[in-house]
């Protein structure tokens, strides 16, 4: 065990008001037996989620339910939120040191924490691209919820990260039809991209088996109704945070018998829970991200420093983006190495 029984400093982000984050130093103990101290090279910010926490949207129903796992204090503020991190273990057991691994956790450049909470990245994956390994695991979780057949005639409604991340795990099965949709013509080129048919909402196909609902829009979830067909299901992935929805039951859901269906990454789905821990179910999605059709979902970069100011931009639409990218001061001799050209320049 490599261990040098010192205390470290660390720097986190911090949500600490409405719309207000700033950067926090604190101190960090040794790690004990079986932790690790973890140097972070990158983090990726979650947008949905995150604007969700930074505009102090969290209903107080379902605080608990809605922690990140490794989380401190409390929402809406102050509140250290985040949980796409990738960083080195240079302290902990001599197994691990030296380890590049993904870890759900805070945007946080050093971080002492169980090593059970690990996820090693394996060859082939790229540090960077593996930020994404959190949101992968959301899209798993959502094909085993829904457990796509042979032939089936899916839509994925909406185009963001999780909606693109669904479509292209989907993208990979023996499908009869799959379409991509937003209401964005720009999304197109995500589409094209990730070898997916796009489509407006307007122009998508009904009669579907299964779609996806992620745009987190009333009106997508309308129309995830209008094309699923008869006794189909809607699987819904977005979260409306405190946004109330209507919608209308007295059509297509009520009269054709339509289900729709929550999935949520925080448990294991239902159809593999018994056979599958949270632990297998990120190691399966890692090891997805050896496929480079994931670099198109990193969509801009910003140094640790700027984290705040990002976080702002997002939510105030200033700053577009799929997975924004954080880059720690210690990721820089990693830059030397090749990487794939951000799709935005």
């Amino acid at each position: 065990m490599t261990n040098s029984g010192r205390a470290t400093q660390a720097t986190a982000y911090w949500t600490t008001g409405r719309e207000h984050g700033e950067l926090r130093d604190e101190a960090l103990p040794a790690p004990g037996p079986g932790e690790a101290l973890v140097r972070t090279l990158y983090s990726g910010i979650s947008k949905g989620t995150e604007i969700v926490v930074h505009t102090g949207s969290v209903p107080p129903r379902v605080a608990e339910e809605m922690r990140a796992p490794h989380q401190e204090g409390t929402f809406p503020s102050p509140v250290k939120f985040g949980y796409l991190s990738v960083g080195v273990v240079e302290e902990g057991p001599e197994s691990w040191a030296g380890q590049t691994v993904f870890c759900l956790n805070p945007h946080q450049d050093r971080y002492v924490i169980s090593t059970d909470a690990l996820t090693r990245i394996p060859d082939g994956v790229p540090a960077r691209r593996a930020v994404l390994t959190g949101t992968v695991e959301t899209a798993v979780n959502a094909l085993w919820e829904a457990g796509p057949r042979l032939g089936d005639r899916i839509a994925v409604v909406g185009a963001g990260l999780v909606g693109g991340m669904v479509a292209t795990l989907l993208r990979t099965l023996p499908l009869g039809r799959l379409q991509l949709i937003d209401v964005d013509p720009e999304r197109r080129h995500l589409a094209d991209r990730l070898g997916v048919e796009f489509a407006h909402p307007d122009d998508a196909l009904a009669d579907c088996d299964i779609v996806f609902h992620c745009s987190a829009s009333q009106e997508g979830l309308e129309r995830s109704l209008q094309l699923a067909g008869d006794e189909g299901e809607i699987i819904e992935m977005s979260w409306y945070a405190n946004h109330k929805v209507t919608l209308p039951l007295g059509e297509d859901f009520h009269a054709r018998r339509l289900s729709i269906r929550a999935s949520q990454v925080g448990v294991v789905a239902r159809a593999r829970r018994h056979r599958r821990t949270t632990e297998e179910r990120l190691e399966l999605a890692v090891s997805l991200l050896k496929d480079p059709v994931f670099d198109a979902f990193l969509t801009g970069a910003s140094p640790f420093s700027e984290l705040p100011e990002v976080i702002q931009n997002l939510a105030d639409g200033t700053l577009e983006a799929l997975c924004h990218v954080i880059e720690y001061p210690q990721s820089a001799r990693d830059k030397a190495a090749p990487t794939q050209t951000d799709p935005q320049k």
